[in-house]
């Protein structure tokens, strides 16, 4: 079992990434998890390296920054009512993502773990989907069940 939070939010829409960002950045220092250095540090980290991911079917952002503006592990899931274009991280053009998930961790190490983990669920065009429509009170166990506990050899995924 992972010791990572996982926070939600469906229902809402910004401007563009940087809204988005700033939104991140608020909601994770209100809730405890994150340093005050972390909205200007996950801002700054986006702009040096991007995060828009594009997948066979859909397009997803994973912002994140380095693990010194964190207090404790944490996801925060967001499916905006409109998709938020980002800077593709491996190309200079941009996606339209439909699902946002900050990661927040603890320790540098593991965030290469679950970024595979992450990568490998999400290719897979029947969880995506879910994520997607799921009811908002529902992603959390969903995201749990898929990335932290999907099979027994691959249960090292934490959020540490």
């Amino acid at each position: 079992m992972h010791n990572c939070a996982i926070f939600v939010k469906t229902g809402i829409s910004f401007a563009d990434y940087h809204e988005a960002l700033a939104h991140i950045g608020e909601r994770m220092v209100q809730e405890g998890v994150v340093e005050t250095t972390y909205p200007q540090a996950l801002i700054h980290r986006e702009a040096e390296y991007p995060t828009g991911i594009q997948l066979e079917h859909h397009a997803v952002a994973i912002p994140h920054c380095e693990a010194i503006h964190a207090r404790s592990p944490a996801i925060y899931l967001i499916r905006p009512d409109t998709t938020v274009e980002f800077f593709q991280a491996d190309d200079e053009g941009t996606i339209s993502a439909r699902l946002i998930i900050a990661l927040i961790v603890t320790h540098p190490s593991e965030q290469l773990k679950l970024l595979r983990q992450l990568f490998s669920q999400l290719q897979e065009p029947v969880f995506f989907e879910r994520l997607l429509t799921a009811p908002e009170e529902q992603l959390a166990a969903l995201f749990e069940q898929h990335i932290f506990l999907p099979a027994p050899e691959k249960r090292s995924a934490v959020c540490t």
